[in-house]
């Protein structure tokens, strides 16, 4: 909790602040970059970071927080803080790398507000930040706890499959001969992969099945961005990683992870590669013999484009109460729908518990649609890849 004079000092500053957090945390990236290169090398998402988008999720993530301090002051925003801490664990972000990012945080706000940056306003702003790295702090300790304590574990590639012209999945056992850990569905890995420049970039892929024991499967599409430069991980694992070779691989990760009983009724929306935790979930539902109704709602470009679409059928027909509904902006078959994803004519069964991936502006979309339709929000869940800019909106 926010101690008294701190939260009227963070609340008198708190516009001043959150208008100036973009280009504090530009600031802040660049200095941190300049003095600790290889944090940029070997941990922060290059790509993200070309783009702005982790600025603007680390803006946003400061904002919401100070607010729900001062909106809650007994509480802890508990979802938020778990989203970011299953990301960094999955990094394998360390306590120490914390003090990094203060030092150069506070460094860049001091640059960016100069003088109305009092001692007051420092120390009630430093509380905030502690409150939060510390929060973070406890609830990865807790993650390496639970997932062994090693970030990185070798994972060999023994079957390499073409979804579709940009997807690709792979399957992989522990190059260690020892067990695999298992996850929940909805969970990701992170993939540390070297680049030809030397640098080991990091990325995060949704587990899409359970292909057998000692088994993982995760499917990558290659990410093209028009003018910019495609996607650095996805593009060399498409174009160097075969069977035989072997990938570092995270634990399991993640808090988009299905929690209900078998009476609970179940919506699975997706659009593009955002299926991936989808079809991981309706497998587990298929297999487990999931009896309660399960609205299945995917989106995507083309039938051609739409990565395991088989099995996104396959498990949703193995279910005794599904409903699948596709949507393709081009070429859609019979029975699907044309243009993008519109539940006003999808029946939406009450205490449905609602599971949703993809990009923003349709989780957004859908979330709406849910919301209208009597669905509790905090009954509708989400998983992003890339940054969490749902809160920078």
């Amino acid at each position: 909790m926010l101690s008294e004079q701190s939260a009227v000092t963070v609340r008198a500053t708190l516009p001043a602040v959150g208008a100036s957090l973009g280009e504090i945390t530009e600031r802040f990236y660049a200095g941190m970059f300049a003095a600790r290169p290889e944090l940029l090398r070997d941990l922060f998402n290059r790509g993200n970071q070309a783009a702005g988008t982790q600025r603007q999720a680390l803006a946003g993530s400061v904002a919401a927080f100070a607010t729900h301090l001062l909106d809650h002051p007994d509480e802890r925003p508990d979802a938020m803080l778990s989203r970011i801490a299953h990301k960094h664990a999955s990094l394998g972000v360390t306590p120490d790398q914390y003090a990094i990012v203060h030092e150069h945080l506070f460094a860049a706000i001091a640059e960016v507000l100069g003088d109305a940056v009092t001692p007051e306003v420092a120390a009630a702003w430093d509380e905030v930040y502690w409150l939060m790295a510390n929060a973070l702090i406890a609830v990865e300790k807790r993650l390496y706890e639970e997932s062994g304590g090693a970030v990185w574990r070798p994972w060999e590639v023994v079957e390499r499959v073409t979804e579709t012209a940009d997807v690709v999945t792979f399957r992989l056992r522990p190059a260690d001969g020892g067990p695999e850990r298992g996850f929940r569905p909805g969970q990701y890995v992170s993939v540390r992969v070297p680049l030809a420049d030397g640098a080991r970039q990091i990325r995060q892929y949704s587990l899409s099945g359970a292909p057998g024991p000692d088994l993982r499967q995760f499917s990558v599409k290659r990410v093209h961005e028009g003018g910019a430069p495609d996607g650095e991980v996805s593009s060399h694992l498409h174009a160097h990683v075969r069977v035989g070779d072997v990938l570092e691989l995270s634990e399991a990760y993640g808090d988009l992870v299905l929690d209900a009983g078998d009476d609970t009724p179940l919506l699975l929306a997706s659009a593009g590669i955002g299926v991936t935790p989808m079809v991981a979930m309706l497998g587990h539902l298929a297999g487990s013999g999931h009896r309660a109704p399960v609205t299945v709602v995917h989106g995507d470009r083309s039938p051609a484009d739409h990565a395991l679409r088989t099995d996104h059928e396959a498990y949703a027909a193995k279910l005794p109460d599904a409903t699948v509904r596709f949507w393709y902006e081009r070429d859609a078959p019979a029975g699907a729908g044309t243009g993008y994803v519109d539940l006003t004519d999808v029946p939406v069964a009450p205490g449905t518990r609602a599971y949703l991936c993809g990009p923003l502006p349709f989780m957004r979309r859908v979330r709406d649609q849910l919301i209208a339709k009597g669905v509790a929000p905090a009954d509708v869940h989400y998983e992003v890849f890339g940054p969490d800019l749902w809160l920078a909106r």
